[in-house]
C-alpha cells in the first residue's frame, strides 16, 4: 500500500534531501528507519530535492509497505519520531491511492528565506545575517516580475538537468518580522537552485547595486551568467507542499503541525 509522510527537518547536517553513494542525507535517514520501524525494505520518494544544507518546514514523501493493522498511526509516528536523528521529525502518515506520487501529484510549493537585521546567536544557521538593512520597496518591485509564467533560466544551476525552465510563479515578496525580514516564493515548480539566485540577485539589488529593471532584464535574457551569486543555504526552507484536497485532506493532519500545511 502507499502512503504519504509529512515531515520537517534542519538540513544543516545533511547534503541535501536525496540519497548519494557514501554521503548523509534526509532520505537516506528516512529511509532507514522506515525500514528498521516496519521490518521490511522502505524506499521513499520526495516532493522535491532539497540541496545541502537547506531546511524543510513541510516536505512531503511517498514510500510503498505493508503496515499491519495493529500498528496505528499514532504508534508509527511515535516509533518513527524515537527512530529518526532529532533534526528529522514526521508529522503526520496516511494511506494514499496506489498511483499517487509526492513529486508529480503536487500542486505548488512554498519556500521562504530568513534574513536576520538583529545579531543573534540561535539562529546562524537558519538565517542570513545583514549588518544593514536592505532597500525592500526595491526589492519588492523586482520581487514581481517572477510573477506569472516565466523562464527562470537566469536563476538555474549550469547543470541542473530540467527539460526546460518554464515555472509559474504565483508569489514573490519580501516582508518584515521581528528583527529580520522573509522572502516568500510559491510556484508550481522551482528549477534546481532557483530560489537561492533569486534570493541573490534580489539582495543585490537592496543593496543598490542593481535596479529592479535591471532585476528583470536579467529575468528576461535567460542568461546565467548574469545572476548574482546564490543567497547561503542556512536560510532557505521548503515550506510548504500542496496537494488536490482529494488526496490530501486537511483532517488527515494534526493540529499540531506548522501554520503554513493548513493554510
Amino acid at each position: 500500500m502507499r502512503y504519504f509522510l509529512h515531515l520537517g527537518y534542519d538540513g544543516s547536517l545533511y547534503h541535501g534531501w536525496q540519497v548519494q553513494p557514501n554521503t548523509l542525507t534526509v532520505q537516506r535517514e528516512l529511509d532507514r528507519c522506515l525500514s528498521q520501524v516496519l521490518r521490511q525494505p522502505v524506499y521513499s520518494l520526495g516532493s522535491g530535492r532539497t540541496d545541502s544544507g537547506v531546511h524543510a518546514s513541510h516536505q512531503v514523501a511517498h514510500f510503498d509497505a505493508e503496515i499491519p493493522d495493529t500498528l496505528d498511526p499514532e504508534t508509527l509516528l511515535y516509533r518513527l519520531n524515537r527512530a529518526l536523528p532529532r533534526d528529522i521529525r514526521v508529522y503526520a502518515v496516511h494511506p494514499v491511492p496506489d498511483k499517487a506520487n509526492a513529486r508529480f501529484d503536487a500542486e505548488a510549493r512554498t519556500y521562504e528565506y530568513h534574513v536576520r537585521l538583529v545579531p543573534d546567536p540561535f539562529t546562524p544557521a537558519h538565517a542570513l545575517y545583514l549588518d544593514r538593512a536592505p532597500d525592500l520597496v526595491a526589492m519588492n518591485q523586482a520581487a514581481g516580475y517572477l510573477l506569472g509564467s516565466r523562464d527562470f533560466t537566469s536563476f538555474s544551476k549550469v547543470k541542473g538537468g530540467e527539460k526546460h525552465y518554464v515555472c509559474v510563479c504565483y508569489e514573490a515578496g519580501w516582508r518584515e518580522v521581528p528583527g529580520g525580514l522573509i522572502f516568500r516564493i510559491r510556484a508550481n515548480r522551482f528549477v534546481r537552485g532557483m530560489v537561492r539566485l533569486v534570493v541573490g540577485t534580489l539582495l543585490t539589488v537592496g543593496r543598490g547595486k542593481l535596479t529592479p529593471e535591471e532585476f528583470k532584464q536579467i529575468l528576461d535574457d535567460q542568461s546565467r551568467i548574469a545572476a548574482s551569486g546564490a543567497a547561503p543555504a542556512n536560510g532557505l526552507f521548503l515550506a510548504r507542499v500542496e496537494y488536490p484536497p482529494e488526496l490530501v485532506p486537511t483532517e488527515q493532519l494534526p493540529a499540531g503541525m506548522p501554520y503554513f500545511v493548513s493554510r
